[in-house]
């Protein structure tokens, strides 16, 4: 399909979705562009994905991964957009074809925080405390280290989320630290979530821009923005994630982290109610970042991640 963008007018259009951190973020990469190219005009489409249209179903059983890009990666494809910015913890593991990564910026803070109105950290909590959170992975870990909380669903964009904390009696809720950090709203924080305890999910805190496949101008625009680093982890993330066949069903997390050439990374399947869980770590070569993802995903079922999933996956048929 033909670009947005005319070679007269040089204007390039960005996808986003309207949450306030969706807007954060689609205008941290625009500001990233008009800086970098100013002799291009960069404008926002705000799109509605059926994640933002259903918001009183829990995101396990509305359908899993997709659920927040589909409609905009639908506009990239027909060229409504030049661009789309998302959180790389909401893509799929299969990009549709067509459509490429085009860049993944340097990641923000990867880990989760606890937020509390008493001040409280997680080991404080009183017995059968009230914690909110829609995220299957999140919930899975948080009761294998504790079997007496309650896990209570909680939709809606981030800033409504913090706001449940208070009107639905919550003792408290659990968020990702980047989008928290973004969003100005640090003070909040309680505590940050040791990741012996939560695992955080695939590309936490990392964004993905995705573009056309074969696209020429937009292609080398989008490619400067990519941070290397950030790049070879979230690709072993993504590897892990996509081997296991992973999507919103299943409680799977994974972080890779890369020091003097070496790539580490570690990676958890859990049962939704934390009964069992699988974690292993592997390291290798920053440059086999993918093979690495996929060999820790086929030690971890090796280790019984396969019988976890083939149970959850009876289970949502």
């Amino acid at each position: 399909m033909a670009s947005v963008m005319k070679s007269e007018n040089r204007k390039i259009v960005i996808g986003t979705r309207g949450s306030q951190l969706a807007l954060w973020q689609a205008n941290h990469i625009k500001t990233a562009l008009e800086i970098s190219f100013s002799n291009y005009s960069v404008e926002l489409s705000i799109i509605k994905t059926k994640g933002d249209i259903i918001l009183d179903v829990p995101l396990a059983k509305v359908g899993g991964k997709g659920l927040f890009v589909k409609e905009i990666e639908e506009a990239l494809l027909d060229g409504r957009i030049d661009v789309a910015v998302h959180s790389m913890k909401d893509m799929p593991s299969e990009v549709p074809g067509g459509l490429r990564i085009g860049a993944i910026p340097e990641r923000e803070n990867p880990t989760d925080v606890l937020i509390t109105n008493s001040g409280k950290t997680f080991f404080q909590l009183k017995t059968g405390a009230k914690i909110g959170t829609s995220s299957l992975r999140r919930a899975a870990q948080l009761l294998n280290a504790r079997s007496d909380i309650e896990i209570v669903p909680l939709r809606g964009n981030l800033d409504t989320r913090i706001k449940k904390l208070r009107s639905e009696h919550l003792d408290a809720i659990v968020l990702a630290a980047a989008g928290v950090k973004r969003l100005g709203l640090e003070y909040r924080i309680t505590e940050y979530l040791d990741q012996s305890l939560m695992l955080p999910a695939v590309g936490q805190g990392a964004l993905c821009i995705e573009i056309r496949d074969q696209d020429p101008v937009i292609g080398p625009l989008i490619a400067s923005l990519d941070h290397d680093r950030t790049r070879k982890v979230v690709t072993a993330e993504r590897a892990f994630l996509k081997r296991l066949e992973g999507g919103c069903q299943t409680p799977i997390a994974a972080y890779g982290e890369l020091n003097a050439g070496t790539l580490s990374l570690t990676g958890l399947v859990a049962d939704t109610d934390g009964s069992a869980m699988i974690r292993e770590t592997l390291a290798g070569p920053e440059h086999q970042s993918e093979k690495l993802g996929r060999e820790l995903a086929e030690l971890l079922l090796s280790m019984g991640a396969k019988q976890i999933l083939d149970k959850l996956r009876t289970e949502n048929e």
